[in-house]
């Protein structure tokens, strides 16, 4: 009898310690992980002692049979997967919300509006999310967007501007088949009907190609749909487009492209330079935004022909060349930090060649 009395304590007192230590492991911070931080990846359809032993494994968890006890106590609140990082020593309770409540790792990226596959891949490089070389890589397969652009030659132009949260492990193809996705949702709120050119026939391509110089010829969203008309106008009366953007993209494709433009450069022969083909490019020459692919859809009803630079961010525009021509001068006064327009016995004639963009680099 005695010695059942004291076999029986001994099995409270186990007991009592054992609850005491899962009772320790889930609730004071624990934690072995390196300066760098640990990641965690909790694959899908995992069960919570999985999770529980992958966490202790790891160094996150005191316990993993503390976890997965605890874990059942909830039985309503699944585990997310996905990849966990921790930088510092948490409570296994802490640990538990954190995947119940499935604060995934995601690390945030903003592809700017205008912003090339070139610009995308320089981005991602810097901020050591993947090699250039693999965005590009992936940026470059069109077939993503086959069905809605038959002869795209790549996915520029829809890699839609925003911010992407990426997982720890996201490769090229997954942010480009985000992008694509966003692109698509875009376009089906601006336009549920289709997407229409100026001539009325459905064409996303021209739509795309549209805004997406829109996009780099001007940062003012007020002025887009001007833009947009002034092409459209332009095109309209077989007039070549002239967009500078058109050719530093031609020089991009090359590898060329060092910050500047020459007028060699402007008589290069590639069917991005709208000095020497008319027409739109054969694709887009960035990844245009809401704002412009509006303008591109909806270009603004003018007899504007021209615009140049005004030194502001903005443009002056103009329906002749006489009017572009005094629009370059009043461009060059504002460089060299003169009034915009001259005194009215200054002569003030000049002459642009024709050129859309006569003094923008």
């Amino acid at each position: 009898m005695k010695t059942l009395a004291v076999l029986l304590l001994i099995l409270v007192l186990a007991a009592a310690a054992a609850g005491g230590y899962l009772w320790y492991s889930m609730q004071k911070p624990y934690g072995t992980m390196t300066a760098e931080g640990v990641y965690v990846t909790i694959p899908h359809g995992a069960s919570r002692r999985t999770a529980g032993r992958l966490l202790e494994e790891a160094g996150v968890l005191r316990s993993g049979l503390a976890f997965e006890i605890y874990a059942r106590r909830h039985p309503k609140r699944t585990l997310v997967a996905g990849d966990y990082f921790f930088d510092h020593p948490v409570s296994g309770k802490d640990v538990f919300w954190k995947l119940a409540d499935g604060e995934v790792f995601v690390q945030p990226f903003t592809v700017k509006e205008g912003e090339t596959i070139f610009d995308i891949a320089h981005d991602l490089e810097a901020a050591k999310y993947m090699t250039a070389e693999a965005f590009l890589k992936a940026a470059q397969d069109p077939s993503p967007i086959k069905d809605l652009f038959p002869d795209a030659r790549s996915l520029e132009g829809f890699l839609y501007p925003a911010t992407y949260n990426l997982p720890h492990h996201a490769t090229a193809v997954d942010l480009t088949g985000m992008m694509v996705k966003k692109f698509r949702e875009a376009v089906t709120r601006l336009a549920p009907n289709g997407l229409k050119n100026a001539e009325g026939a459905e064409s996303l391509g021209s739509v795309v190609t549209m805004a997406s110089l829109v996009e780099r010829e001007t940062p003012k969203p007020g002025e887009r749909p001007v833009v947009a008309g002034v092409f459209t106008n332009r095109l309209e009366k077989n007039m070549p487009l002239q967009c500078d953007p058109t050719v530093i993209y031609a020089l991009q494709l090359d590898g060329n492209y060092r910050g500047t433009l020459t007028s060699r450069d402007l008589r290069m022969d590639s069917p991005y330079n709208t000095y020497v083909y008319k027409g739109l490019p054969p694709g887009p020459i960035g990844n245009p935004g809401e704002v412009a692919l509006e303008a591109a859809l909806h270009p603004a009803q003018t007899t504007y022909l021209y615009f140049v630079a005004n030194t502001q961010g903005g443009h002056f525009f103009s329906s002749t060349l006489a009017e572009h021509n005094k629009n370059v001068a009043r461009y060059h006064r504002l460089l060299n930090g003169e009034p915009a327009d001259p005194p009215p016995t200054e002569a003030h004639h000049t002459h642009s060649g024709g050129k859309l963009h006569k003094g923008k680099g």
